[in-house]
């Protein structure tokens, strides 16, 4: 256990802010992925079907090309698609993305496509008679979607948004390759000053299942929260 004291001979602390990243990453990542579901939800519910086509565009090419690859596409991708803007205006020199807002975006794009499809099942399951109700007692579209639509639609994707942060959480680990410092960037790093990979990717296992387990913890008690009287 020498290995993972804090100071300059262990590796602890390293650890403990590689987490903190991760966790930052993964929270950054899942509130765009937010943005982008409140986006892409009303298109792919739209009865308009250009509309319509973007949105199951957007689902379908980002949940069926790999993660990694869409973080390539926005590291490499993103600094040569800035560089050619700003060669417009005169300048020449090189653009480099920083890495977290890099993998946030790209993992946050990700996860907005899996919360799209989840708010749009949710969306979908609530009673049509809601929506006539409150159309009948003249109720305004922010109220409605506020206050009848929003707590229904919480309490049937809850369930389903967990697998989605776990999907987020787990692949925070892919962004290693942008060189971003989180759990398995700094686990590969302590593994080849020490030549102990094994010890050190065994606790980075252990450090996800804990975030894992307290992220669900608090899940649990959001979805009891959002379920009373059911």
């Amino acid at each position: 256990m020498d290995l993972l004291t804090f100071g300059k001979t262990g590796w602890g602390d390293e650890l403990f802010y590689a987490t903190l990243m991760t966790v930052a990453v993964a929270v950054t990542a899942m509130l765009i992925g937010f943005l982008f579901s409140l986006i892409f939800t009303p298109l792919k519910l739209s009865n308009n079907k250009f509309l319509n086509f973007i949105g199951n565009t957007y689902t379908t090419v980002i949940r069926g090309v790999p993660e990694l690859l869409v973080i390539y596409l926005f590291f490499f991708g993103g600094s040569g698609a800035i560089m050619y803007v700003a060669s417009i205006f005169g300048y020449f020199e090189y653009i480099e993305i920083n890495a977290f807002i890099t993998g946030s975006v790209a993992i946050g794009i990700i996860s907005g496509a899996y919360s799209t499809e989840v708010f749009r099942g949710a969306i979908q399951s609530i009673d049509k008679g809601q929506f006539e109700a409150a159309k009948v007692l003249g109720v305004s579209k922010f109220v409605q979607f506020y206050k009848i639509i929003l707590p229904q639609m919480l309490r049937l994707a809850i369930p389903n948004l967990s697998n989605v942060w776990q999907i987020t959480l787990k692949d925070t680990s892919l962004i290693s390759v942008t060189g971003l410092v989180e759990i398995m960037r700094q686990s590969y790093i302590a593994a080849g000053s020490t030549r102990d990979p094994l010890f050190f990717y065994c606790f980075a296992a252990v450090l996800y299942l804990m975030l894992t387990f307290l992220s669900m913890k608090l899940i649990n008690r959001l979805e009891v929260k959002y379920s009373r009287g059911f």
